[in-house]
């Protein structure tokens, strides 16, 4: 029994007061304003300006194929700082510094996160600002799959690949809004989503990853809602197979013929193919995407 005068846990249920979303006037003097609207007088300044890519970047598995990729394409659209987040950035070693030798004037720089640690990341976090000053990008690409018959699955895969998957995202995201909110002129969030996020896959079994991924699009709108009024722009990209070292071995012939014969477009996808989602969200272009997933799979989820 509650103490005299102290609220039963069911009374307080009542008694409570629960916060509202604030959203952005969109004047202004907000941080989220109209562009000025002009044309350029020479057609190639437009086009670069267009999606021009400002600021410095945390992409987390930067160290991956795909991360790599992006990285790449944000540095060749004029982003001025890259911080690699991965559990281990020695993986990437060669082709980080083959970037460093393509854009000898940014600063590349690599700091070793585990993602589902919060003391880790706001680490990497302040790390980050000591290197390059500002956090005004994030993109996502950190994750795990794990194929595995439901009714055979430990729960302990299960809360691993959620923990990373799902949850590490939230734990970036917020890390870097916070840091975002801070510097007071808005930023751009990407979750690398999956067609996982949108339908069954098929013929291997992998539900803790499917749910994970379904996950992160509700994520990214909730929070696309909660920090538009800080300029704070969260969106997600749902790519299909790609064609990388994670869908290679003789182990998986049978299911990379299957992914394809199953596709209008016939084939898997290839990592550059991913590039021009990730620098649109994160560019000028993509200055009025808010809330937006964005896939990129050859037409497979069109079945």
């Amino acid at each position: 029994m509650a103490p005299s005068g102290s609220l039963t846990e069911r009374e307080a249920l009542s008694a409570r007061s629960v916060p509202s979303m604030v959203l952005s006037d969109g004047s202004s003097s907000s941080l989220t304003p109209p562009p000025i609207s002009k044309f350029e007088v020479e057609p190639t300044t437009g086009a670069r300006r267009r999606f021009s890519v400002r600021g410095n970047a945390i992409v987390t598995g930067g160290a991956g194929t795909l991360g790599l990729q992006a990285c790449d394409a944000l540095l060749e659209h004029g982003l001025e700082g890259l911080m690699i987040f991965d559990l281990d950035p020695a993986n990437g070693e060669q082709e980080i510094t083959r970037l460093r030798f393509k854009f000898p004037d940014r600063k590349i720089c690599t700091y070793a996160v585990d993602i589902t640690s919060e003391v880790a990341v706001q680490n990497g976090i302040e790390e980050t600002l000591r290197q390059l000053g500002s956090v005004d990008i994030l993109v996502c690409f950190a994750g795990v799959v794990g194929c595995v018959d439901a009714l055979e699955m430990p729960a302990s895969q299960w809360r691993k690949i959620i923990d990373i998957n799902t949850t590490g995202s939230f734990i970036c995201a917020q890390a870097a809004a916070r840091q975002m909110v801070k510097q007071g002129h808005g930023g751009s969030i990407t979750f690398i989503a999956s067609i996982s996020a949108h339908r069954v896959n098929f013929p291997q079994p992998q539900v803790a990853y499917n749910v994970s991924k379904a996950a992160l699009l509700m994520l990214k709108s909730s929070l696309a809602a909660e920090w538009a009024r800080y300029g704070i722009r969260v969106n997600s990209v749902s790519p299909g197979y790609m064609d990388t070292i994670l869908n290679e071995g003789e182990g998986l012939d049978i299911h990379r013929r299957i992914w394809a014969e199953r596709n209008p477009s016939g084939r898997m996808g290839s990592p550059p193919e991913l590039t021009g989602a990730i620098v649109l969200l994160a560019s000028s272009a993509g200055s009025y995407m808010n809330g937006t997933d964005i896939i990129v799979d050859g037409g497979a989820t069109v079945f």
